[in-house]
């Protein structure tokens, strides 16, 4: 935003200069981005008066002039502006003057006549880009007076660069506020009296959407000359803040815009059918905008309508159809409160972006249709004249904005800021502010003004007190943090341990979406509901994952494109299960989960080139919950599993609570996801691992170990994991190892049977076992099987 310091210097005027303003604002969070000044460098022009005007007798577009500059004599110049005519006050470079791009005038002659200096334009004197005509000042200026000191040229313009959270400071009455708040200055605020309403003509407001737009105020001006000239005042104060003017009503909408930070608009009130209706848009109504587009309207837009049409699009741009022209006679002035995310992104929709849009979607204060409405109003009788007609409000309370008052302590306020300030001096500050304070036992409670939609909590406030008491007030103290071990079980197993064994096996690490594509993980999971999100990055990134697979088997998938044959990876994450029992709706599981396709190995001249099976990855995942040290408490059954396949898959239980399922990819799902080759995969729960055992230290035997070995012939379908556990029952302490080291079917071995050879190591602590107790022992054994499995010795 671009203001007039002299502007700025009507409301509050600290004793220091451009600079440290600047500086000041900046330091406040009020980014200055540049100063300029408001006019070219030039010196010697002074107020004149036209006090005769003629025909140059040997040119068409010249005119010969006696200028009053409140000198002896009148001074004889010849200008080619049209607009130059007898009784004009006027800008005047005398001779001697040196005007922008050290242009000195000279005494000379234009086609024979005398011409002792110049009447200057706007682009002339550097304060426009171009112009037409020479500058017309008011009747009541000064004849011979300075023009530097009569327009105030030694302005400046300054530009700042406001955050979203700051549009109370779209306009000279917040910057003017910020200021006095810095200089602990008082702001002279000019009172807005009430326009006694003349003519009874009004129009009636229904507030269709009020959410959107909760107070509507509407006044009928008639008789207004719109053609009337905006004075020079006006016109410069626009200028300075970077807005062209365009016309009499239009410049005292755009003043209000930057005095008060409130936008206006007026309507030809001749182009309104009946009554206003502040209503949402019919999805695909038409509207022909102030620059002669078309738009097509959604349903989201908020209008400003009549009994009959839309109007304009409210808060962001005027109708076509119902603006003011040359010919408009009476007026509807139109002052609002729009809800910021009724506006917000709206312009945006339709290509647009506007000065009121740009302040409505950040917030207008609530509380300023009012005086907004005066101010115009007062200023629109001044300049066009005309009859104005009593304010009309629609209002919607419960809509507007509400803030709860705040608590902040003066502990918190001193924790943040590192420093301690004096309470009556943080009271001091939120009074300036413009905010309700009382001091409480432990700190403040605060109310908030509708113009600051950035404050809302505790650590807001102490952003308010932090930079009007200005940062660099605020001593430079090292940070201080005393540093503790962190408590760490031995037990607790790391995941970063599961990665580095996966990583060590020959696996790399992926990291894919916790969002997946919906059809993909209906092919692996068809009766298990999924959580769609309401609004997805795209439609195949729709759906949170139910399990890792459907990420990994597509990360597959992108690498076999690329020619990848060999593929082992693994990602540890989220999975996400609806669940009406768990906060949320969700419950979300821990996993970590892997997938193999293609060669065991890398290719190798002296190595088997043999495809992965079930087996190896089974052997990945005992890997895996080798790391708890409790191998025994795990056990592997046959199961069914949707993405798997029926033979070649097995649930993961420790004791009887199923942690994860392992096994090769179902062939349907397989050919469907466009996998090359057999997939197999695993997944664990994490959590479910638990804490690992703990190695216990203990004394090693010093007496000899001995082997046994025994060849046992059981049913096919017997699993070794149930002959182990008898084995290790029975055995007690002295079986220090069980080995299985054979598996043969076929000749000697019946249809439907298998040899078992199984390698027995034991050995006692207290003493060398003998031969007669080993063979008990193995005899113990035997029986065991013999009854558990019908096992019988192998001939």
């Amino acid at each position: 935003m671009k203001f007039s310091e002299a502007w700025l210097r009507e409301w509050v005027n600290p004793a220091i200069d451009s600079n440290t303003l600047s500086e000041q604002l900046s330091m406040a969070g009020l980014e200055v981005d540049g100063i300029e000044t408001v006019a070219g460098d030039f010196s010697g022009v002074v107020v004149g008066e036209v006090i005769e005007c003629g025909q140059h007798p040997d040119a068409d577009k010249l005119q010969v002039t006696k200028v009053n500059i409140g000198a002896d004599e009148l001074l004889d110049i010849v200008c080619g502006a049209k607009n130059c005519r007898q009784g004009l006050k006027v800008a005047v470079a005398t001779v001697g003057a040196v005007l922008p791009g050290d242009f000195v005038i000279k005494k000379a002659k234009l086609r024979g006549q005398p011409s002792h200096g110049m009447l200057c334009s706007l682009s002339e004197l550097g304060m426009a880009d171009a112009s037409e005509g020479i500058i017309e000042l008011p009747q009541d200026a000064p004849v011979g007076q300075d023009i530097r000191q009569y327009l105030q040229l030694d302005d400046r313009i300054i530009e700042v660069d406001l955050t979203p959270n700051r549009a109370d400071c779209l306009g000279i009455k917040g910057l003017a506020r910020e200021v006095g708040v810095l200089n602990k200055l008082a702001v002279s605020e000019s009172a807005i009296a009430p326009v006694v309403a003349t003519i009874t003509d009004k129009r009636s407001i229904t507030l269709s959407a009020p959410d959107a737009c909760p107070r509507y105020l509407g006044r009928v001006v008639r008789n207004v000359n719109v053609k009337a000239p905006s004075p020079l005042w006006l016109t410069e104060k626009l200028r300075r803040c970077g807005v062209r003017s365009i016309d009499a009503v239009v410049d005292i909408t755009n003043f209000v815009l930057l005095e008060l930070g409130h936008p206006m608009h007026a309507f030809d009130l001749a182009h309104i059918d009946g009554d206003i209706n502040i209503r949402l848009a019919a999805e695909g109504e038409k509207l022909v905008l102030l620059d002669e587009s078309e738009v097509t309207l959604k349903a989201n837009t908020l209008l400003i309508a009549d009994n009959s049409k839309a109007l304009a699009m409210a808060g962001i741009f005027g109708g076509l159809h119902s603006g003011v022209t040359g010919e408009t006679k009476d007026i509807f002035l139109e002052s609002a409160f729009f809800a910021p995310l009724a506006i917000a992104g709206k312009a945006r929709q339709y290509g647009l972006h506007t000065d009121a849009s740009h302040r409505y979607e950040r917030g207008v204060d609530p509380q300023l249709q009012h005086a907004a409405m005066e101010r115009a109003t007062a200023l629109l009788l001044q300049i066009c004249g005309g009859d104005a007609g009593p304010v009309v409000e629609a209002v919607s309370e419960q809509h507007l904005p509400k803030v709860a008052p705040i608590n902040l302590s003066e502990a918190k306020l001193a924790r943040i800021l590192g420093i301690s300030i004096a309470k009556d001096e943080v009271t001091a500050i939120f009074s300036r502010l413009g905010l309700g304070v009382a001091q409480t036992a432990d700190g403040w409670q605060v109310s908030v003004p509708g113009y600051r939609f950035d404050i809302s909590i505790a650590e807001d406030l102490i952003e308010e007190v932090a930079r009007v008491y200005g940062y660099n007030n605020i001593p430079n103290v090292a940070p201080q943090a005393s540093l503790a071990m962190r408590k760490f079980r031995e037990a607790e197993l790391n995941v970063q341990r599961l990665r580095t064994v996966l990583v060590d096996r020959g696996y790399q690490e992926a990291i894919t979406y916790s969002f997946v594509d919906p059809k993909v993980q209906q092919q692996l999971f068809p009766q298990q509901p999924a959580l769609v999100l309401p609004n997805p990055i795209s439609a195949d990134m729709s759906a949170m994952r139910l399990n890792l697979w459907p990420g990994l088997l597509q990360t597959v998938q992108y690498n076999q494109n690329r020619q990848q044959g060999r593929i082992r990876l693994f990602e540890y994450g989220l999975k996400f299960i609806p669940d009406a029992a768990a906060e949320g709706g969700v419950r979300q599981v821990a996993v970590i989960g892997g997938v193999i396709v293609g060669s065991m190995h890398n290719e190798h001249w002296n190595m088997e080139n043999r495809v992965a099976d079930f087996y190896d990855i089974k052997g990945d995942v005992e890997a895996l919950l080798a790391q708890t040290s409790a191998t025994d408490d795990f056990r592997f059954a046959g199961a069914e599993h949707s993405a798997l396949h029926p033979g070649q898959t097995a649930a993961v239980y420790r004791a009887d609570t199923l942690i994860g399922y392992v096994g090769a990819l179902h062939p349907e799902a397989e050919r469907n996801l466009g996998i090359k080759g057999k997939a197999y995969l695993f997944e664990l729960d994490v959590a479910a691992l638990g804490l690992r055992d703990i190695v216990q230290a203990r004394e090693l035997s010093k007496y000899p170990a001995n082997r046994r070995d025994l060849a046992i012939v059981v049913k096919s379908e017997v699993r070794f994991a149930d002959i182990a556990a008898t084995i290790k029952k029975v055995g007690g302490n002295q079986l220090v190892d069980l080995k299985l080291f054979d598996v043969y079917t076929g000749t000697g071995v019946a249809e439907g049977f298998k040899s078992l050879a199984i390698a027995l190591t034991l050995q006692d602590i207290a003493r060398t076992l003998e031969d007669k107790d080993i063979q008990q022992l193995v005899n113990q054994v035997v029986n065991a099987l013999g009854e558990e499995f019908n096992a019988t010795l192998r001939d």
